[in-house]
């Protein structure tokens, strides 16, 4: 019977998780090994995502999300006493079919597991053992599921030892390593004497040494200690006498890994300036300079420059200018394939269109972090766990963001958006938000509740340009927080589309009255808005008539 016809949980091995008590996992990091160096907090960029060599913990357990194959519950050892009651009611992982089962539901009579006494909750099911099954982890104790097995007695040969696991001995190495690291420097002066005396230890052994022990391969410690430890942690005594012996492990060791040294980013050279000329195939320069290719490629569009840029090597470097490519439209596609993404960020465009594409978060904010001169940013129709890449990325240049109709928008998701980043520099006294320079925001489509306006009109104080078009919570009392005596945007304010918000009643219109540097205001399709209201507002209007050139839409000429 194969493992994966036994569940759906057969075969899938749960990644446990640190216990959070033994000394790797309550001590703090070095600092000075390859995975702290690579952590930001000690200067590294932070991409290995390792924790530290000494906080590897020992006994790693099962997640709290673990729960039985068969019944489906969680580990309930806490609600009984006895030893053997505990153990029927927590958790038990097979090394061999990854199961993760209580002992107290398998029903397999008087079948024994494997218990592995180094991994806590980690065991050889009864049913792998029943079957013959060979263990993934060697060295572990046998146990009755319904007795518990009394412990053996020590006889006077000495107590029996098992075997060490390869985990154990994983770890022991593992600390070697980390002990040799620390002592690099002092090893090339140590080096000879240690060989002298490693030479003289062994000859003595070899003398001392009886025949039936060489034919073990046991060899007796010297000196009066009475018990010395071997590689595994263990401990061995001679039969017969009191005297400590050396076991080694029946497998032979490998060698110890050699020190890793300190790795250097290595960075390509520098590219070449481009050329001011044309050379031509005869040898001489085309009479036109750079500057004047350049004005005329200023004429073409992109599907042309593509096409120069198949013509020559000279021709393909000046077409990467970013003079040549204000702005970049790559919306509609389902998918962004690296070379696209190089291809943006080479050419550094003022202006980027990423609407209704299949964008991920890690794309937008590998491009954003490559184009600090973006000024215009189009991500309307994404999805919020795309867009929330905005969230980390800074954009010191940024004066329009598009956002309308993105996907499961809520209050919380924009206050993330609209407060300042938590991780300001220290003696930073200025809290500037990350939409403190843009100047026209569309927000059409969103969820957006008068606290998120309260938010953005503190954040975003320089807004010339507004669209809450299609939002159905903007009502009357939104237009009164606009247009406030403390509101920054009713000096600021030009262009406000309302579109599509049919919580606005004839009470708001006066409010607009306020906004004296008011050009253009959006009442379309609102449907609690009367024409004869709005055009007793354009009659009068903020200093200066409006006109309507269609019902519900005011314009005024600068």
């Amino acid at each position: 019977m194969s493992s994966s016809s036994r569940g759906p949980g057969a075969g899938a091995r749960r990644r446990r998780t640190r216990c959070r008590r033994c000394r790797a996992c309550v001590r703090t990091e070095c600092g000075d090994c390859h995975f702290c160096r690579d952590m930001k907090k000690f200067g590294g960029p932070g991409r290995m995502k390792q924790s530290c060599l000494l906080r590897q913990c020992t006994a790693p357990v099962l997640p709290h999300t673990a729960v039985c194959l068969l019944c489906g519950e969680a580990g309930k050892e806490d609600t009984v006493e006895g030893e053997e009651e505990k153990f029927g009611l927590s958790l038990m992982e097979c090394t061999i079919c990854n199961e993760i089962v209580h002992p107290g539901c398998l029903k397999m009579g008087k079948a024994e597991g494997v218990i592995n006494a180094e991994i806590p909750n980690c065991w050889e099911c009864p049913r792998c053992t029943q079957e013959g099954r060979t263990s993934k982890v060697k060295g572990g104790r046998e146990r009755h599921l319904k007795k518990k097995p009394k412990p053996p007695l020590a006889s006077a040969e000495g107590p029996a030892v098992p075997s060490p696991s390869p985990q154990r001995e994983k770890l022991e190495r593992f600390k070697r390593m980390c002990q040799l690291l620390e002592r690099v420097p002092d090893t090339s002066s140590s080096s000879s004497d240690s060989d002298s005396d490693s030479d003289s230890s062994g000859t003595s052994l070899s003398e001392d040494e009886a025949p039936g022990e060489a034919r073990n391969g046991r060899r007796p410690a010297r000196g009066s200690s009475g018990e010395k430890e071997n590689r595994g942690g263990r401990r061995a005594v001679r039969p017969g006498s009191g005297g400590p012996l050396l076991s080694w492990p029946l497998g032979p060791a490998p060698p110890p890994r050699p020190p890793q040294l300190e790795r250097h980013v290595v960075r390509p050279p520098p590219r070449s300036p481009e050329p001011d000329t044309l050379p031509l195939a005869a040898g001489s320069d085309h009479p036109l300079p750079r500057a004047a290719w350049l004005r005329v490629f200023q004429h073409l569009g992109p599907r042309e420059l593509c096409v120069c840029m198949r013509v020559c090597r000279t021709w393909s470097r000046w077409c990467y200018d970013k003079r040549l490519w204000p702005r970049m439209d790559l919306s509609r596609r389902k998918s962004l394939t690296p070379p696209m993404l190089s291809g943006v960020v080479r050419r550094q465009p003022r202006a980027l269109d990423l609407s209704w594409t299949g964008v991920s978060k890690k794309q937008l904010m590998w491009l954003l972090n490559r184009l600090q001169g973006l000024q215009e940013l189009v991500l309307s129709g994404c999805s919020w766990l795309s867009v929330s890449a905005l969230g980390s990325a800074p954009l010191p240049a940024l004066r329009l963001l598009d956002l309308r109709w993105i996907e499961d928008v809520k209050d919380s998701q924009l206050r993330e958006l609209l407060l300042p980043p938590p991780d300001t520099k220290p003696g930073q006294t200025e809290s500037r938000g990350r939409l403190q320079g843009v100047a026209e925001l569309r927000l059409a489509g969103l969820e957006l509740t008068d606290a998120s306006l309260r938010l953005l009109l503190r954040h975003a104080p320089q807004l010339s340009a507004l669209d809450l078009s299609h939002c159905a919570h903007v009502g009357d009392p939104s237009v009164h927080l606009l247009t406030a005596p403390t509101s920054p945007l009713r000096e600021t304010l030009v262009h406000l589309n309302l579109a599509g918000c049919h919580r606005l009643t004839d009470h708001c219109l006066p409010l607009f009255r306020r906004c004296p540097r008011l050009r253009r205001l959006d009442l379309r399709s609102c449907r609690q808005l009367s024409p004869e209201a709005c055009a007793r507002l354009a009659a009068a209007g903020p200093p200066g008539p409006f006109r309507c050139p269609e019902e519900k839409l005011l314009l005024k000429d600068s």
